[in-house]
């Protein structure tokens, strides 16, 4: 029997290609001989991140709209024109059983092509609030795995499956990692830790509101573990110099990640769909401030879908550079709201997702998963 194609498209954003790799690698295991090709936007961080996990990946000449430059925007239905030519040729030589789109630029010619050649595609979901082009592309998806409740006011009720989103299982694994975290990252392990992550770019105002209130965390003698990001690390290392104070331990990024989710007490984050899917995992007490700057404010609605269910606790953008810190230091003193939340995050996780999403695919290419 000839081994399973598929192609998964999309990327931009860790968020949606490190899910992209564990349905990979879910599929791998599952049969180890399955032929998977990736599809990104050239020039975007899937093209490296990919291959660095394995996999082999064509780019399309593709981008997205860009906000308030009409130059720069006139030359982009040559590149959709482009790159659909382009993925109905990968349709058409690489012959896959089944298309995945998790998000992203790439993701719409290819399932758009898939669609034009009839092969069967699955879209994957990730945040509560779905946009335009996976709304468009839903209509004729085979299967649409989403991550939160309520998804049929944008997709068809019977192609939906809630599988949850994927997620990197060595960035979830905690367990029996706390003192280990500490050293690490050269904390001591008995102090109270607060844990702040903007993502590999980094938050702008997680980074001003953490920043302004410095002192407060030293007067509490709490702990920080303050990942900036690579665009603001050197500005804020510059104005607070590298040996600030033994409690405040600044990085610019977090390569072990399990080991600081595991040092922490609470955790500080934006709300992209692919974190909150490892903090439901983490069941460890949650802040979010969604990011502002996302298509559809999707973060916001992200972040609400755990708020209503008690499970974080939501701060505005446009309020956390006076309220976050203060707001982080009441949690971390209130040990049955820190409680509270631990456990209701942790009833939201759906620790499978790539199991699942896995399975979905065999069975639309005819075979049960192995």
């Amino acid at each position: 029997m000839r081994p399973t194609r598929v192609i998964i498209s999309g990327g931009g954003t860790g968020g949606h290609i490190f899910p992209a790799i564990a349905i990979a690698n879910a599929l791998r295991r599952m049969e180890p001989g399955c032929e998977i090709l990736f599809v990104g936007a050239t020039g975007r961080m899937e093209m490296e991140k990919v291959p660095a996990a394995g996999y082999k990946i064509v780019g399309l000449n593709i981008s997205g709209i860009q906000r308030g430059s009409i130059l720069k925007n006139l030359g982009l239905p040559f590149k959709f024109l482009g790159s659909m030519q382009k993925a109905l040729k990968l349709i058409s030589e690489f012959k896959p059983d089944v298309v995945v789109g998790v998000g992203g630029y790439a993701s719409g010619p290819i399932l758009f092509a898939a669609s034009w050649k009839n092969v069967p595609y699955l879209i994957q979901e990730q945040n509560s609030y779905a946009g335009v082009t996976n709304k468009n592309l839903g209509k004729k998806a085979s299967k649409v795995c989403v991550a939160f409740d309520d998804m049929d006011q944008f997709f068809p009720a019977d192609k939906i499956l809630k599988t949850g989103n994927p997620v990197r299982k060595e960035v979830v694994d905690i367990y029996n990692k706390h003192f280990e975290g500490a050293e690490l990252l050269k904390l001591d392990p008995q102090k109270r830790t607060i844990l702040v992550t903007g993502g590999s770019l980094g938050a702008g105002t997680l980074n001003k509101s953490i920043e302004k209130h410095l002192q407060d965390f030293i007067d509490q003698d709490v702990q920080l573990i303050w990942q900036t990001g690579k665009y603001y690390y050197a500005g804020i290392m510059e104005r607070i110099g590298f040996n600030f104070h033994p409690n405040i331990r600044v990085l610019e990024f977090l390569n072990k990640m399990d080991l600081a989710y595991a040092a922490a007490d609470v955790i500080i984050s934006r709300a992209g769909a692919g974190t909150i899917a490892e903090l439901c995992l983490i069941k460890k007490p949650v802040i979010l401030v969604p990011s502002p700057n996302v298509a559809e404010d999707h973060q916001t609605k992200n972040a609400m879908a755990l708020v209503k269910n008690n499970a974080a606790l939501l701060i505005n953008d446009r309020s956390a550079e006076d309220t976050l810190v203060k707001e982080a230091l009441s949690l971390l003193n209130d040990k049955d709201r820190c409680e509270e939340y631990g456990i209701n995050i942790g009833k939201m996780a759906l620790p499978e997702a790539d199991e699942l999403i896995a399975k979905e695919v065999f069975k639309l290419a005819g075979k049960e998963a192995r």
